[in-house]
């Protein structure tokens, strides 16, 4: 999935703000987070490794309810905190 950012310099326009326009196009592209993503490499988790975290997030989101239904704990506030 490669992106070819190009951009051609205009009548009468400075190379500093040639640069700029190229940074902006490669930031619009998303390529600087791509590759800072694939900067290392991660290695897949195995099917059991993924099966028990799914089961222990199940099991948080259960006790989680049961305690938040007998009221001995409040529920948490979503969005950002501030």
């Amino acid at each position: 999935m490669a992106h070819n950012v190009q951009v051609e310099k205009n009548n009468q326009e400075s190379t500093a703000n040639l640069i700029r326009r190229f940074t902006r196009r490669v930031q619009g592209a998303g390529i600087i987070p791509r590759m800072r993503g694939n900067r290392y490499y991660s290695r897949t988790k195995s099917e059991n490794v993924r099966k028990e975290a799914r089961l222990k997030k199940l099991a948080g989101k259960e006790a989680y309810e049961k305690l938040l239904k007998l009221g001995k704990i409040q529920e948490r506030p979503r969005g950002r905190r501030r």
